[in-house]
């Protein structure tokens, strides 16, 4: 326990957390290219049609992690958020700051890639459905917490407050998408991944395995990305301190 509180402090330090995080950076990098490369290759040259979509399922490897990571980010901006706002810890708002382009990313390819994987199901691009609004105002509320956070650029501290009052406000929305397709009528599929059992999801272990490898690789590439960012986004707002100093003059 005092492991892990001993840790939680360090982390907590902008020092700390940027000599701590360089050595995950490659790590987590090479995880994530090549998870992407197998996942990639899985499921497109090895996955079995699907017996009712034929071979236009297979953008679900993308689409659906992408879709996963959008939630799970919002997430962690929305607590990183909390303790930013009410603490005013500076390691948070560089999570959170270095969360938000990731995660509008990731939402913006979960639109495109369930518009192209539509289209030939349901015979539209769009439609306005409850899964589909509440993703799109998902990539809105990613372009809030960046915008605002722009405005006041010349004051970091004020910006990275008001971000975090956008993200703890915008974590409501991620229980709608989650269950849209369960409260409202929705031309949209349900969970392809069933963790309660029941008829829903995908059940060939073929096609799984892909999605699952897809899934790690998604979140390896959002803490590589992120630490990078996160570090970059110390190294700015904490531009004067020694410790930066000392680590411009070390590289």
């Amino acid at each position: 326990m005092n492991k892990i509180v001993k840790f939680y402090h360090e982390m907590g330090s902008p020092p700390s957390f940027y000599r701590i995080t360089g050595y995950w950076l490659k790590p987590f990098f090479v995880l994530a290219l090549a998870l992407t490369v197998y996942g990639l290759i899985d499921g497109l040259f090895f996955a079995p049609p699907d017996y009712q979509q034929g071979d236009s399922y297979r953008i679900m490897f993308v689409h659906v992690p992408a879709a996963w990571m959008s939630l799970f980010i919002y997430a962690i901006i929305g607590v990183c958020g909390l303790i930013a706002f009410v603490w005013r810890m500076k390691v948070a708002e560089a999570v959170m700051m270095a969360s938000a382009p990731i995660g509008a990313l990731f939402t913006a390819l979960t639109l495109l890639t369930g518009m192209l994987w539509g289209k030939p199901m349901w015979g539209t691009y769009w439609d306005w459905d409850a899964r589909m609004t509440s993703e799109l105002i998902l990539l809105f509320l990613y372009i809030g917490v960046m915008g605002i956070y722009s405005a006041y650029d010349d004051d970091p501290r004020k910006a990275a407050r008001l971000a975090a009052l956008v993200a703890i406000i915008g974590l409501i929305n991620l229980p709608i998408i989650r269950y849209s397709v369960e409260w409202w009528t929705s031309i949209h599929q349900g969970a392809s991944i069933s963790l309660m059992g029941g008829n829903s999801g995908i059940k060939d272990w073929s096609m799984l395995r892909p999605l699952l490898v897809m899934a790690l690789a998604t979140k390896f590439y959002y803490l590589y990305s992120m630490l990078h960012r996160a570090r970059n986004y110390l190294l700015r707002t904490e531009q004067n301190k020694s410790w930066v100093m000392r680590q411009l003059t070390e590289q």
